[in-house]
């Protein structure tokens, strides 16, 4: 069963990220719009650039390197969309 799913950015505010931490927001909500529960976004530092689906790290600056592309992480939402996770 279909369920939706909360996405959760965390950007460095510090390094400039907030704009493709918002591009990414606006892109998930215009492709998945009632299939997602929230959309957090969440200032941080040191560099970090995270995104978490329902509590599960997609992406991270840190261990992946770079941002990610738009793609990888529909493709991460609609997994867990169809998992009903």
């Amino acid at each position: 069963m279909k369920r939706p799913v909360k996405v959760s950015i965390t950007y460095c505010l510090e390094c400039g990220y907030q704009n493709e931490a918002f591009a990414l927001a606006e892109a998930l909500i215009n492709e998945f719009q009632v299939m997602l529960s929230g959309v957090e976004l969440v200032p941080w530092v040191n560099g970090s650039y995270d995104v978490k689906v329902n509590d599960d790290l997609v992406h991270s600056m840190y261990r992946d390197g770079g941002f990610p592309s738009k793609e990888v992480i529909f493709e991460a939402v609609r997994q867990r969309i169809e998992a009903g996770s």
